[in-house]
């Protein structure tokens, strides 16, 4: 077999497998930004121009949630939070509106000390996204329903569902979303 020959044959074999290979590797990418951000990838590329500018805005995320000293509390102040949290779910009996808002500076405190940002609600979605976002969909919702009771609009039922939607990031940020407390650095 001549050169030319051989070469026609490897030349094209070798295509294909970097094409494959960078397809994987495109794939698997997004499989891991997929399974990060559960429900949240698919709302980023919802919003986003297109598939490559919602992973970009997505691994940008991971970056800059990289760069915050995201830490775990100290079992006193994780006790203290349980405990103001009872005090919140206690008052919604008697004051549900007043309830619900201070479910969310509860929340919105339990963040600022853990290490999230939490002057701008749109970049706390986001900052949360990256380890939260099975759950960010429930502080939406509630942040939505304290909205509205800001303005006297909630019904009672919208107010006990709030509720319902910020216990549920709270008792993931207060346990340091399921993970082991060494595996965090």
């Amino acid at each position: 077999m001549s050169t030319g020959t051989l070469l026609a044959i490897i030349i094209p074999i070798a295509v294909v497998i970097v094409l494959v290979a960078g397809a994987a590797f495109v794939l698997m990418r997004r499989r891991k930004l997929q399974q990060r951000f559960g429900p949240e990838y698919e709302r980023t590329m919802e919003n986003a121009d297109n598939r490559m500018a919602g992973e970009r805005e997505l691994r940008a995320r991971e970056k800059r949630h990289d760069s915050l000293e995201i830490k775990p509390l100290d079992t006193t102040v994780r006790d203290r939070y349980a405990r103001d949290w009872t005090g919140v779910q206690e008052e919604f009996v008697d004051h549900p509106e007043d309830a619900v808002h201070d479910a969310d500076r509860l929340v919105t405190s339990l963040m600022h000390d853990r290490g999230y940002p939490t002057q701008d609600f749109e970049q706390q979605l986001k900052d949360l996204s990256v380890e939260h976002g099975r759950t960010l969909e429930h502080y939406r919702a509630a942040h939505q329903v304290d909205e509205l009771s800001a303005r006297h609009q909630a019904t009672t039922e919208q107010l006990r569902g709030a509720m319902v939607h910020y216990r549920a990031l709270f008792e993931e940020l207060l346990s340091d979303g399921g993970r082991p407390r060494h595996a965090r650095a």
